[in-house]
């Protein structure tokens, strides 16, 4: 049976980030993807600061009530969220709903955006979301503020990060280096409470990340929904999201998106499946 997956997060209009690379990435990984929306996100034609735009509280509601409307789903990921309101409403459904398989992505800014979230925000997501999250997914920023570090340079700072952030009550996290970890090699982090596994790769050289995040965590997500062990779960979205960054393409001059069919090669399916059929007869 095609399990139901849930994302809750903000739309990019570009189509490699937020929902979209959810969505894009829940097919890939062979679930069903819903979404209920948070805001809207666009991007200026000739500059690199993207906006924002919130949905309605009543909106998100009803987008909620339709996504659980058959119950629990396999698996649920947060992404970027509106106001400390919306936190309330999902902390309701998840709750309600006695979800499981939770991946809270706390996104705190927008890539382009240097702006964090107001600090009532992060605090309703600390005290209500991270609580009910099977994994957490910060990239260094993120994670830096949750802990209260200031600096994230080296392994034992991203140990001492995610120790911090466990013991906010999330039963697993995971730290995105990514390509702010200092040095030549792309540092991830992962901790279960008990212990920690690094995965390391080279560093690639181009600006198509937009939207990595995002589908790392919806990797993640997507994997827990088809019962894959948590730890190979992760490598997997790292593997992933390392193809969809090596084989980006780029809306404009300054935004480069992830491509989500790389690793799985979605662009040959089509032409095997062409192949495989016999041309008709005349």
């Amino acid at each position: 049976m095609i399990k139901k997956v849930l994302t809750i997060a903000g739309s990019d209009a570009g189509g490699g980030a937020g929902i979209q690379a959810d969505l894009k990435t829940f097919q890939e990984f062979g679930t069903f993807g819903l979404s209920s929306l948070t805001s809207i996100l666009t991007v200026d034609p000739v500059a690199p600061i993207p906006s924002i735009y919130p949905i309605p509280l009543e909106v998100v509601e009803k987008q909620l009530a339709t996504a659980f409307s058959g119950g629990a789903l396999a698996a649920v990921k947060i992404g970027l969220l509106g106001s400390s309101d919306v936190v309330t409403l999902i902390e309701s459904y998840l709750t309600t709903n006695r979800q499981t398989k939770v991946v809270l992505d706390p996104v705190m800014a927008v890539k382009g955006n240097n702006d964090v979230l107001q600090p009532e925000l992060v605090s309703a997501m600390i005290d209500a979301l991270i609580p009910l999250a099977d994994v957490i997914t910060p990239n260094l920023v993120e994670a830096q503020i949750l802990s209260g570090i200031s600096h994230i340079e080296t392994k034992t700072d991203m140990k001492k990060a995610a120790q911090k952030i466990h013991q906010l009550g999330a039963k697993s996290v995971v730290i995105k280096g990514g390509a702010r970890f200092p040095g030549e090699i792309a540092t991830d982090l992962f901790y279960d409470g008990t212990a920690y596994h690094f995965y390391e790769q080279a560093k690639l050289a181009t600006d198509t990340n937009h939207g990595a995040g995002c589908s790392f965590a919806a990797a993640i997500t997507a994997s827990l929904a088809r019962d894959i062990p948590l730890n190979k779960a992760v490598g997997l979205a790292k593997n992933y999201v390392r193809e969809a960054i090596d084989h980006g393409l780029y809306l404009n001059d300054f935004t480069g998106y992830v491509w989500h069919g790389a690793y799985f090669q979605t662009d040959t399916r089509l032409n095997e499946h062409l192949n495989e059929q016999e041309m008709p007869h005349e």
